[in-house]
């Protein structure tokens, strides 16, 4: 353990603010800061400067070597490490680190997913110092975040468009600031606090698992007797090796800066939460991808395995991360708080009808900055929100809404305390607004909780798209609003327009409810995609592409290029778990049920030799059971692979694509089905297998 308090050791792993300020000149560490606060140039004499006391810095701490540390489009971080050593001429070394290294780096684009950007032979990529995100030490090694993009310019990596996409949404929202008259702010930032779900299992369990193994789900395993029936896991009482866990997580993520706040049990048996108090988002993004591998690492300490597939388990809750997501200033005004009198409120009004704007028109854009193979199976049940997209409010915002709408007064809702009915008990006033658990994008008090996100996904793609959007809503009140002869008649009716225009976003009722997706589709046309094909194409719809690039988060290039990579990693994916599947079914499931039918068929036959009039009734049946499902497994699993060797290949991505989704997911079901109602029936001394019961209720 760490000797001293958390304040004491807190961020200790950091070159943060104030490390910097203690190391740096006070010129140079001025100059640094109107580069990070407002974007100036970085002069290569002041990066050496830097570069000089990041070295010292981290060498005392340890680090041998330092890298660029990036975030590629394979949905994991990226690093490669050089030492600080350089050769001396007496035929030592010293420890050098020069500011153009800080800087620049040059990994190999073509090695990374490009979507057609780079070809094989055109290797040149580079990295370049993002020196709003602080760097940190992690294994002894200098980690300095970057951005990574190819030698022509175009972004390989998820930083570099959320950079973009906060610089977009601060542009459109001080023209609206100026528009009140607030000349003060300098510079406007989205921030975000993810919350982060995920599993423990033991290892022991793990590594008898080759579908955890190979595609961080289980494709085979019966429902237990037991699952999250009885809601006792959820905040229940934390298992002592779960707790050793989670207060060797804090400590390594207090050390590298990380303000993991809270931590619980969720509600299916052997589910987690991790939740960090909220950063600004870039930062947060990067925080919350070194938390994921941190889990995963400590979690490998205490004989445990950190599971952050979005469904790793059927049938109960699977993990999502809960994107909190606000607008505030540079001097700490939440932009997204109603204050005490939130009708009266003008400017937050605007920027929450922004918001409402933003999510009905780029409902396709949220929803597929989500997608991928694993959150398809999560989405629509157990507690996760469903593929189509709206926004809850609650009662008194709502209210407020339909005032304006329909230009009638607000009343108000009255403050309720709330009585329990015992003296010794305090009251306590309850909040003028529920919560909502199915909605995918809830307005909780000052920020909106975007609860689509997957647990393994990166939230620089879907806060890239929201920023984006909300930029979008601001332009277009922007350019009408400075033209306007009279600014609060033009404010009032801009606001009454968004309301009536986009109100068919706001639903505050059951998301899980059947009369949802119809009235949802059929009379509010709201859009359904439910899975990764159905919705990634239209990321190159033109609405989209304009938007996008108009904003210059993206080029044209680069959309077709993520296109192309987030189809190609469903297709990937799939095909990884195809094979696992079929590998499982026929060297593992298939042996064991006709093992123990051949020991059932023994039985009788002992039986008989002692008594030949025996009925032997039971192994019969069981044997008879086994040996039809047997006949079905083997028959699945040559459909499945005849129309796996059928579709894999197909040239067209979107056709790939599709034609898995209706083709071998299907059959893929079909063939567990089977294999999840032989193990029901098979010894547990024969299957070869961890149980769903073992995975869920093994870690004490």
């Amino acid at each position: 353990m760490t000797k001293g308090s958390v304040p004491e050791y807190f961020g200790c792993m950091v070159f943060d603010d104030r490390v910097m300020r203690s190391v740096l000149s006070s010129d140079v560490y001025s100059s640094l800061r109107k580069t990070i606060e407002v974007g100036a140039k970085l002069e290569l004499g002041l990066a050496d400067s830097v570069a000089k006391a990041m070295r010292d810095w981290a060498i005392e701490k340890g680090a041998t070597h330092f890298t660029h540390w990036f975030q590629p489009l394979t949905g994991v971080t990226a690093e490669k490490h050089d030492s600080f050593i350089e050769p001396s001429p007496d035929g030592g070394v010293i420890m050098e680190f020069s500011g153009k290294e800080l800087i620049q780096g040059e990994p190999d684009a073509s090695s990374f997913p490009t979507g057609g950007i780079r070809a094989t032979f055109e290797a040149r990529g580079y990295t370049t110092w993002d020196p709003t995100s602080y760097a940190f030490i992690k294994d002894q090694t200098l980690c300095i975040p970057t951005a990574f993009c190819s030698y022509g310019g175009e972004a390989l990596d998820k930083k570099t468009p959320l950079l973009r996409s906060m610089e977009a949404l601060n542009r459109q929202a001080l023209r609206i600031l100026r528009l009140f008259g607030n000349d003060q702010v300098k510079h406007i930032h989205t921030s975000v606090g993810p919350e982060q779900e995920y599993f423990l299992i033991s290892k022991e369990m793990y590594d008898k698992r080759p579908d955890l193994q190979y595609t961080g789900r289980t494709l085979f395993g019966a429902k237990p007797p037991k699952g999250q029936e009885m809601d006792d896991h959820y905040f229940g009482v934390i298992k002592p090796k779960v707790k050793e866990f989670m207060a060797e997580l804090n400590e390594e993520l207090w050390k590298l800066g990380i303000l993991a706040k809270t931590e619980h049990n969720e509600v299916a048996p052997a589910q987690h939460e991790l939740a960090p108090i909220y950063s600004t988002t870039n930062l947060a993004s990067d925080q919350n991808q070194l938390m994921m591998e941190i889990m995963q690492k400590v979690a490998a300490r205490h004989g445990l395995v950190c599971l952050l597939h979005e469904k790793p388990f059927a049938g109960v809750n699977g993990s999502g991360k809960h994107n909190n997501w606000s607008i505030s200033t540079d001097n700490g005004f939440n932009l997204l708080s109603p204050g005490d009198t939130p009708a009266e409120n003008a400017q937050f009004l605007l920027f929450l009808c922004a918001v409402i704007k933003a999510v009905d028109d780029y409902q396709d854009l949220l929803r597929l900055s989500v997608a991928t193979a694993g959150n398809d199976h999560r989405l629509g049940a157990n507690e996760a929100p469903p593929a189509i997209i709206s926004i809850f409010l609650g009662d008194e915002l709502t209210a407020i809404l339909e005032a304006i709408e329909s230009d009638t007064p607000y009343r108000g809702m009255e403050k309720k305390l709330i009585k329990l009915g015992v003296d010794v008990l305090p009251r306590f006033a309850r909040d003028t607004t529920d919560r909502n658990r199915t909605s995918p994008f809830a307005f909780t008090g000052n920020k909106f909780e975007f609860r689509s996100l997957g647990s393994s996904n990166s939230i620089a793609c879907a806060n890239m798209m929201l920023n984006s959007a909300v930029a979008e809503s601001l332009r277009i009140y922007a350019d009408r609003l400075e033209k306007a002869e009279d600014f609060e008649q033009a404010l009032h009716e801009m606001i009454k327009k968004t309301i009536h225009d986009h109100k068919r976003i706001i639903f505050n009722g059951n998301g899980y409810d059947a009369a949802w997706v119809k009235e949802a589709t059929e009379v509010r046309k709201l859009l359904n995609y439910p899975t990764t094909p159905d919705c990634m194409p239209h990321l190159l719809d033109e609405k989209n592409v304009k938007m996008l690039t108009s904003h210059k988060v993206f080029n044209e290039a680069e959309l077709h290029s993520r296109c192309e990579i987030m189809l190609d990693n469903y297709c990937k994916q799939v095909w990884i778990e195809v094979n696992t599947e079929l590998l499982m079914a026929r060297r593992m499931i298939l042996p064991a049920i006709e093992s123990y039918a051949d020991k059932l068929s023994g039985t009788v036959a002992k039986k008989r030799a002692v008594n030949e009039t025996l009925q032997c009734g039971y192994e019969k049946s069981i044997v008879e059971i086994l040996s039809s499902i047997a006949d079905q497994i083997y028959q699945k699993a040559e459909e499945l692979e005849q129309t796996a060797e059928n579709i894999n290949g197909t040239e067209d991505i979107i056709k790939e694509s599709q034609l898995i989704r209706d083709q071998i997911l299907p059959k893929m079901q079909e063939l567990r089905s089977l294999a999840d109602k032989a193990e029901t029936y098979v010894s547990r001394e024969y299957w070869p297998l961890p149980s769903y019961g073992e995975l869920l209720f093994s870690v004490k």
